[in-house]
């Protein structure tokens, strides 16, 4: 059954990651499930109206990336190679050889980074917003970012979870520039690396998303869907396009969220249709 309760507040771990102190939580028991949270949030502020149900009958393995929420920072950029690394080294610590994935926004790409680099880890994927190019995004949302200032957060759920959680909540505006660097020299993948993930795999964005809806249906054509079902079975991989929903409010369609993603992670592979 669906819930939008709160999770309830569940002890926290540490391990020593890549010079990192990374901190993530296990929630439930079955098969592993790895949240990834998107940029400038928390695992809260990402996931914690849908964690009680994703853990109802699954490993839900929840992670907090450098510099964010209670993984405090270090002296490196924020790279989307560096941080799949330290998810797939904290999944081999933890003792996790495969699992499935689910990433939002800036978790999508750590997800989708970790898929082709490590695709040994990966049984099945979600990606919530995803891109795999620069121009998968508006231009219009990258101009906006090269603008932020933190002032411009006070009072958000953003700026007010990072106060409450981070190691060192002065380091906030630090964090707002990596992010930025982070977009800044984001390249992305290649369709090459894209069409050779053999995870099945469901991307969903809203219709009013910062991800345009032509990329998604480039990139879910690259991952084998786009194909007539009924006469070649279905693909592996699955597209949503929620409706009247934007970047920001995807992430709180949790009816909506919690039935797709369900089904998906439940479903047998399909044996036709794509990849």
């Amino acid at each position: 059954m669906v819930t939008n309760e709160i999770a309830p507040a569940a002890p926290g771990r540490y391990a020593a990651i890549n010079g990192l102190s990374m901190y993530y939580e296990i929630h439930g028991t079955g098969r592993p499930l790895v949240l990834l949270h998107g940029a400038l949030t928390t695992i809260e502020g990402s996931f914690q109206r849908m964690l009680p149900t994703l853990a109802a009958n699954r490993q839900v393995i929840a992670v907090e990336q450098q510099a964010h929420g209670r993984t405090a920072d270090i002296d490196r950029p924020l790279t989307y190679e560096g941080m799949g690394k330290d998810t797939a080294e904290l999944l081999r610590q933890i003792g996790v050889k495969e699992a499935d994935i689910f990433g939002y926004s800036m978790g999508a790409a750590i997800a989708l980074e970790i898929t082709v680099r490590h695709p040994e880890l990966v049984h099945k994927l979600v990606l919530v917003s995803p891109s795999y190019t620069r121009e998968g995004a508006y231009p219009e949302m990258y101009e906006g970012e090269e603008n932020l200032k933190p002032e411009d957060l006070a009072g958000t759920p953003f700026a007010e979870e990072y106060a409450r959680t981070a190691p060192n909540p002065d380091d906030w505006p630090g964090l707002i520039e990596k992010v930025k660097q982070l977009d800044r020299e984001f390249q992305g993948w290649t369709p090459g690396e894209i069409r050779s993930i053999r995870a099945p795999t469901l991307v969903i964005i809203g219709d009013s998303d910062v991800v345009r809806p032509e990329h998604a249906v480039e990139f879910f054509r690259l991952l084998g869907g786009g194909v007539p079902g009924d006469l070649v079975g279905l693909p592996r991989s699955r597209l949503a396009v929620l409706p009247g929903t934007t970047h920001i409010t995807l992430i709180d369609r949790t009816d909506w969220l919690l039935s797709m993603i369900g089904e998906f992670l439940d479903a047998p592979v399909p044996e036709g249709g794509g990849v």
